[in-house]
């Protein structure tokens, strides 16, 4: 008999945390590798969030705190969510957690029996049907194709829910994918939610100031406001201000929920980082002109991804509205032969020769529930890209 768990058997370790951990220890053992697996902004933290953390060390705001957060960073993130999204909360319905990551599991311990369902679109990222499981619910994968540009359509949304669902987890735009919903997109998505009164939706908003071209972001309470009551709006400071590290995610919702949410973090990790929670207060507060600056670069860097992926044979890679990232599907690859000898199965063994024949760092498609694809992250640099980029069309076009 096994001293782990039952329920530790059921889940995996993220493959995308285990990509990025290969790829730097490969680089620490002197290999070329040229990471694309991370998602991560390669930006500094602006210097007047830093400038706030180490206000609040010298200014001794180093103890704890209420257990989701100080009234402060509520306040900023309910002034946050009317500014940019038409959403009114009070701080009572907020909760601050040690990143999202954290925010979507206490919200999923806090709500789900077993036998309880949680509609997940796929691709998805890694950790959503895992989180389900360590909470005892069942994930239902829906997946979209790349003839939606892997969007979830109405018709998908309403053949996976069934009487057990409590849940859909919707991200916009997503991870791994980029894409973005319309307003119209998501309207279809809600008015199946309203046909449906027992399914909540809980919505995975962490890329939304990573928007390109003429995409609008938009969120389920704000397209469909009758659905504010059984929503739960998550979101964080990691991406968009380029505070990964500093751990600090939130949501806000109904106020029994938060309750919930509080009762589970304050028997788990109690509050996040004091002197994060402070640098987040001057994030959401102070001046936002960086993201339209760092928007720039990161749209340039997925033109030229696009590009240059496309221009690999048997890789096609539509063009994301968001996020930093993009998904080709290597569906031209597969049953072909690697230089090495190595027969292309499937995305995982492509992902796998790319990296020890190339030395370039990806995730598989199926980490996220779809294949056969790869998600590249570019936030790092051109230099890095072009190079990355151009190792994949070599190896692509050496393929037999």
């Amino acid at each position: 008999m096994s001293f782990l768990s039952d329920t530790i058997a059921r889940i995996q370790p993220s493959p995308t945390i285990a990509v990025t951990t290969l790829a730097g220890e490969l680089k620490a053992a002197g290999r070329d590798v040229i990471g694309l697996g991370a998602g991560e902004p390669d930006f500094d933290t602006p210097q007047n969030i830093k400038d706030a953390g180490v206000r609040a060390i010298a200014e001794g705001k180093t103890k704890y705190t209420a257990p989701d957060g100080i009234i402060e960073l509520k306040q900023a993130i309910c002034a946050k969510l009317k500014r940019d999204n038409g959403l009114d909360y009070v701080p009572s319905q907020v909760s601050v957690s040690g990143g999202g990551k954290q925010v979507l599991f206490n919200a999923l311990v806090a709500t789900l029996n077993e036998g309880d369902e949680v509609v997940i679109p796929a691709p998805y990222w890694v950790s959503y049907p895992d989180m389900v499981l360590l909470a005892g619910g069942t994930p239902v994968v829906a997946e979209a194709s790349v003839q939606t540009n892997y969007k979830l359509t109405a018709d998908q949304l309403e053949a996976a829910i069934t009487d057990k669902t409590k849940w859909l987890i919707f991200n916009s735009p997503s991870n791994p994918t980029g894409a973005g919903y319309s307003w119209e997109e998501l309207k279809a998505l809600t008015d199946v939610l309203m046909r449906h009164p027992h399914v909540w939706v809980m919505t995975d908003d962490m890329y939304e100031h990573l928007a390109y071209d003429d995409f609008e972001f938009c969120t389920p309470a704000q397209v469909e406001p009758r659905l504010y009551d059984r929503t739960l709006t998550v979101n964080g400071v990691s991406k968009a201000y380029a505070m990964t590290g500093w751990r600090i995610g939130y949501a806000a919702g109904p106020e029994h929920l938060i309750k919930g949410m509080r009762k589970v973090q304050s028997q788990s990790t109690s509050n996040p980082c004091t002197i994060s929670q402070w640098a987040a207060v001057e994030a959401l507060n102070g001046t936002q002109d960086f993201i339209a600056e760092n928007n720039v670069i990161f749209k340039r860097r997925r033109d030229l991804v696009v590009e240059m992926l496309n221009g690999a044979e048997g890789v096609s890679c539509p063009v994301p509205e968001g996020a930093f990232y993009v998904y080709p599907s290597v569906a031209g690859c597969i049953g072909k032969t690697s230089p090495a000898g190595v027969l292309i199965e499937n995305d995982e063994v492509f992902a796998t020769a790319l990296l020890e024949e190339t030395g370039v760092a990806v995730v598989f498609g199926a980490a996220f529930g779809l294949s056969p694809n790869f998600r590249v992250s570019y936030a790092t640099s051109d230099e890095n890209l072009k190079e990355a980029c151009s190792r994949i069309q070599k190896f692509c076009a050496a393929l037999t």
